[in-house]
């Protein structure tokens, strides 16, 4: 009876190998339940999530599994719990935080989807995913920075050490706060672009005098993709401290203009009925804008403008070169009159001695 007693006394390999099944079940569980919510189209959980989600989950249950005093007791490493306690820490505010960013990801992920960046009118679609890109980036900054503050202060030794900071922050305080003045501007500038928007991805804006388009932005700088295919970097605080051009601010139509130079006897009604022609055949019109005016008048030309509308800037541009070009070919054949051109008068020896 007793060698039979004996052996069903539980033994640290047993209590072990009881904790390795209850977290093997536990994340079994866990599976499950994220598995059949991505599954159902009644949860915002998308299928395929728990590929994100499961190795930080496990690394989780790991990171509890090394604080068994069974684990220890197999190792024969009983004098050595400090060391599992504080691998056991690390290893459990790195998984979470891993976690905290898939989850950030997912749920970004889930929103985004619902709106084409691709479209032709897409405002809305690029409101939300550049608030969405620059506060996701904020999380992910925010949570490493607390992961790192919190796997250094588990620490007795820094914790100590940081203690005395925060007494003697008088000083210190004022010195960090000079030194990272900058940083924090930029971030806080960052942060104002996500939620007063003044721009957004894939806007239209000239700056520094070059035509783009909002390519990237990041808490520190923005990437601007100008036409002919260069970046233009600016710092964050460049697009609240700074006057800049958004052609795409609340909409994405805008209106182009055309200015041609032209002798006074330009037949401006039949310039209009071209005009009107050359629009309705050209699919970079959008039906708005359609308008001849004189803007000006100089001693030897007038100033013609012609005013179309395209669906967003590209086309405008497109538009705006056609209509020049078609232009000036109708009044080269059908009025060459038209043409500005200088005029000299020539006096003649006969004319000078009348004069006289």
């Amino acid at each position: 009876m007793n060698s039979i007693s004996e052996v069903f006394i539980p033994t640290p390999t047993l209590y072990f190998l009881g904790s390795v099944i209850g977290i093997l079940i536990l994340y079994g569980i866990i599976s499950y339940l994220f598995r059949r919510l991505g599954k159902n189209p009644k949860f915002l959980l998308p299928e395929g999530a728990f590929k994100r989600l499961s190795w930080p989950i496990f690394t989780i249950l790991t990171s509890i599994l090394l604080r068994s005093e069974s684990l220890r007791t197999i190792l024969d490493m009983e004098d050595s719990a400090y060391y599992f306690r504080k691998a056991s820490t690390l290893l459990f505010i790195f998984a979470f935080t891993w976690l905290l960013l898939n989850v950030i990801k997912i749920v970004k992920g889930v929103i985004i989807q619902n709106y084409n960046v691709e479209a032709t009118n897409n405002l809305k679609a690029r409101k939300i995913y550049t608030q969405f890109n620059i506060l996701e980036r904020i999380f992910i900054f925010v949570t490493i920075i607390l992961a790192v503050g919190a796997a250094l202060m588990s620490f007795q030794e820094i914790r100590d050490v940081g203690v005395g900071i925060f007494a003697s922050a008088g000083v210190a305080g004022i010195i960090i706060g000079f030194s990272a003045q900058k940083m924090i501007g930029t971030i806080l500038a960052g942060i104002q672009i996500a939620i007063a928007q003044p721009i957004k991805m894939d806007d239209v804006v000239i700056v520094e005098g070059e035509w783009g388009r909002i390519e990237e932005i990041t808490l520190t700088y923005v990437a601007v993709k100008i036409w002919d295919k260069r970046r233009l970097i600016l710092p964050t605080p460049y697009f609240i401290e700074k006057p800049f051009q958004n052609w795409t601010k609340s909409s994405s139509d805008i209106i182009g203009t055309v200015f041609l130079h032209m002798d006074y006897r330009v037949p401006f009604d039949e310039l209009r009925t071209e005009l009107t022609k050359i629009l309705e055949s050209s699919d970079l019109w959008d039906g708005e804008a359609n308008n001849i005016q004189v803007t000006d008048s100089k001693a030897g030309f007038v100033e013609v403008r012609a005013m179309v509308s395209a669906r967003d800037a590209s086309d405008a541009w497109d538009l705006r070169v056609l209509v020049r070009e078609k232009l000036i070919s109708f009044l080269q054949e059908n009025y060459p009159e038209s043409i500005a051109r200088n005029r000299h008068i020539v006096e003649t020896n006969e004319n000078l001695k009348d004069n006289s």
